[in-house]
């Protein structure tokens, strides 16, 4: 056997010195050189920076109980490059999931590295996902919202997404109060995703959100619900709203729409039933709107209490005919009475005799055409003819509470105004705040400014009590309490601003009247009964009997009633 030649052993020797040169020149350069890179970038592979979400703050009413909390929960994630036989995780995890296996291994079937499977479960479910152990089935740290009262005030309380922030009412409002701060959680991770013992593990904690403090009273919002759902149901209606507040301070203690919907589970009922239609929707008032237009007429000295208005069985205002809600002869009646009786022809020859400027000055001061300020989100601010459009019929249609449209909410801001002696305390749904250190900050009384005088006020509550004592209020009558309140029967308009023959029926009214403390709005909506008078003030009283013996609110001195000719006894 011949020995290769010396000339190419040479030759590969200098190859392999060159080649060996090369590696440990490319080793210092990335040992060396390129180091810190290097590091950094590998570093930064093996890093992960997880969001750890902050607990949002709670929201209690008035006296601590709890109407929304957050409960801890669990995140499951799949990383469907770590799992090597998806059909079998698939069918393993679908009996505890409540999922098709074919649904999620269709999850499972995509190229990326994280896909969620399920979001906010309770913590023992994730606990027996955890437990199988199946490659790239993971659980994360999450939190829920939970309402523990269900149906309690859902279009008031709103609810939350699946990302946990705000999407409807209060929890939209005010989500930069209750949200709080997410923090983050960096840690090194293998590549199957586990924690490196001694490897960068750096944590900064969220923050809290605060707790909501509301006015609504659990036990009277429960009260108006269950008492607005039987009159609707008795009625026939197509819904209603209640309000409850005290005209004093502009708390509201209850607001309720029906129907309704569970906060818990809001997917599964209908949008329709998401809206707080006591503050975002709006209706003509009817005659409920009167109380206005009287207390216009006392406060510019138009009509005097004694004074008698021949009142016809029609009138006739630019070509268009204004009928009373039955047909009489010509009656005398005073203020007191037209008021008393809801005579539509009365109170727009009253109106002509405020004026078209006066008129729209009142309307303005008790805050039609623009919103409450009670902080809500989509508040409506109603709807006002512009002054300029302002006609004789404008005039007469408006006065009785046709042409112009308020929101529940605008029109127990009415009645809590005359029930506060002339005096508009702006309605409040939020009394305080509490910080995650327990510290409360109470919210500042409501702004206030005076509408009418107190002398007005007064004699307009003297009519509100005529009203219910011999008027088309008697159904709103409680034993030891004189009631001071208003009936109200409206045409609803179609899409085309045409009116039909579905109405909305109300009384408004507060208690007790020589001193008021509640005021209690009740709607209801396309009943069968369409005056309110038979549908609404039963509603009205069954609320404000429960408000009494809850707010323990005493009897007090009637007041008397105003001068009147006309009687229904």
């Amino acid at each position: 056997m011949t020995r290769p030649p010396a000339t190419r052993l040479l030759a590969l020797l200098v190859v392999m010195i060159v080649a060996l040169v090369a590696v440990v020149v490319r080793l210092g350069q990335l040992q060396v050189r390129r180091s810190g890179e290097l590091t950094a970038l590998g570093t930064e592979q093996r890093l992960r920076t997880r969001e750890l979400p902050a607990a949002r703050g709670d929201i209690v009413d008035r006296n601590m109980t709890p109407l929304a909390m957050t409960l801890e929960a669990r995140d499951i994630y799949a990383n469907p490059s770590l799992i090597p036989d998806r059909g079998a995780v698939a069918a393993r995890l679908a009996p505890l999931l409540e999922r098709t296996v074919r649904d999620l291994r269709g999850e499972l079937e995509g190229a990326g590295t994280f896909v969620y499977l399920e979001r906010q479960v309770d913590v023992a479910l994730a606990d027996e996902v955890a437990a199988l152990r199946l490659p790239g089935i993971g659980v994360l740290p999450s939190v829920r919202r939970y309402y523990p009262a269900g149906i309690l005030a859902p279009q008031l309380l709103g609810f939350v997404g699946v990302d946990g922030a705000g999407l409807a009412g209060l929890e939209l409002h005010y989500e930069s109060v209750l949200a709080g701060a997410p923090g983050e959680r960096t840690a090194e991770l293998s590549a199957l995703g586990q924690d490196i013992a001694g490897g960068m593990d750096v944590v900064a904690p969220p923050r809290p959100g605060d707790d909501l403090v509301l006015a609504i009273d659990r036990q009277i919002q429960f009260a108006a619900q269950r008492s607005l759902r039987r009159a609707v149901l008795d009625n026939h209606a197509k819904g209603g709203t209640v309000i409850v507040m005290d005209p004093r301070t502009g708390d509201i203690y209850a607001m309720a729409s029906y129907p309704w919907f569970d906060p818990n589970a809001f997917g599964d009922y209908p949008a329709t039933s998401w809206p707080n239609r006591a503050v975002t929707d709006t209706w003509e008032p009817g005659s409920v709107n009167k109380v206005i237009t009287a207390a216009a007429a006392l406060e510019t000295g138009a009509v005097s209490l004694t004074e008698r208005f021949r009142v016809p069985a029609a009138r006739s205002v630019e070509g268009y005919t204004i009928h009373d809600s039955h047909p009489h002869p010509i009656e005398s009646m005073t203020l007191g009475d037209i008021i008393a009786q809801s005579s539509n022809i009365g109170t727009s020859m009253v109106a002509d005799r405020v004026g078209n400027d006066a008129l729209v000055a009142a309307f303005e001061g008790f805050g039609y055409g623009r919103p409450t300020g009670v902080g809500f989100p989509g508040e409506a601010a109603g709807l006002m003819p512009p002054t300029s459009a302002w006609s004789d019929i404008t005039r007469a249609t408006v006065s009785f509470g046709a042409g112009v449209a308020v929101s529940p909410l605008q029109m127990a801001t009415v009645y809590a105004t005359i029930a506060n002696g002339g005096t508009l305390v702006q309605p409040r749904l939020v009394r305080a705040t509490i910080g995650p250190d327990g510290t409360r900050h109470d919210v500042a009384p409501s702004p206030s400014r005076r509408v009418v005088s107190a002398e007005t006020a007064d004699i307009v509550t003297r009519m509100l009590a005529y009203v219910v004592e011999d008027g088309t209020g008697i159904g709103a009558q409680i034993a030891g309490y004189q009631v001071a309140g208003k009936t109200g029967t409206a045409k609803k308009l179609d899409r085309n601003g045409n009116y039909t023959q579905r109405y909305v029926a109300s009384f408004i009214g507060f208690l007790p009247a020589a001193r008021p403390e509640v005021v209690v709005v009740a709607i209801i909506d396309e009943p069968d009964t369409i005056y309110g008078g038979i549908a609404a003030a039963p509603l009205f009283q069954d609320v404000a009997r429960f408000s009494i013996q809850r707010l323990g609110i005493e009897p007090a001195a009637s007041v008397r009633l105003p001068p009147h000719v006309f009687s229904q006894t």
